[in-house]
C-alpha cells in the first residue's frame, strides 16, 4: 500500500477522482441495536422501536434505523483495502461534515456497507484538511441510505 504523507497536497489531489472506492466491510443493524440507541438518545419514536405497530401501520413493514445511528456506524465500517492511505500525522480529527442527507431507509436486520472517494485536499493553517465524500448502502441496494462528505483534520507532531 503506497504512503502518502498528510502534507503532500499533490499527491493527495492526485487521488482525487470521480469513481468510488471499493465496498468496505459490511454490518447487520439489529433492533438491539436499535433500542439501545434509542436510550442513548432519548429518542423512542414508534417508528424505531414499537415492532408491533410498525408491522402495522409503518410504510417500510417493520421498524427502521435512526439516521444518526446510521451515521454513526460509518467508522465501524471501515473502508475496502485501499491503494494509498495517508500516513505522518500525529492526530487525524473530524473537523465536520457537509450535505449530510438520509435517502432510504435501512430496516431492523438489514446488512450495511459503505464506500468513499476523495474530493479535496486543502493545507490549512491548522494542518491538511481532507474531504471524503462517504455513501452508506443496504447490501444490495442502489440507492444509499446515507451521504455525506466528511471532512478530516490531519495535523502533524509539534
Amino acid at each position: 500500500m503506497e504512503k502518502i504523507p498528510f502534507d503532500d497536497i499533490p499527491a493527495l489531489k492526485a487521488r482525487i477522482r470521480g469513481e468510488w472506492g471499493s465496498w468496505g466491510r459490511s454490518r447487520k443493524v439489529t433492533q438491539e441495536m436499535i433500542d439501545r440507541f434509542a436510550d442513548l438518545t432519548g429518542d423512542h419514536q414508534w417508528i424505531h422501536v414499537d415492532v408491533e405497530r410498525c408491522k402495522r401501520e409503518s410504510p417500510f413493514g417493520g421498524p427502521i434505523a435512526h439516521g444518526f445511528l446510521t451515521l454513526s456506524l460509518v467508522p465501524g465500517l471501515g473502508s475496502a483495502e485501499r491503494e494509498w492511505a495517508i500516513s505522518g500525522y500525529a492526530n487525524a480529527v473530524n473537523y465536520g461534515a457537509e450535505k449530510l442527507r438520509f435517502l432510504s431507509p435501512v430496516p431492523a436486520g438489514a446488512e450495511l456497507h459503505s464506500r468513499s472517494r476523495l474530493l479535496d485536499a486543502e493545507a490549512t493553517p491548522k494542518g491538511t484538511r481532507v474531504v471524503n465524500e462517504i455513501a452508506v448502502h443496504v447490501v444490495g441496494s442502489e440507492r444509499p441510505a446515507l451521504s455525506y462528505q466528511s471532512i478530516v483534520l490531519y495535523q502533524g507532531r509539534g
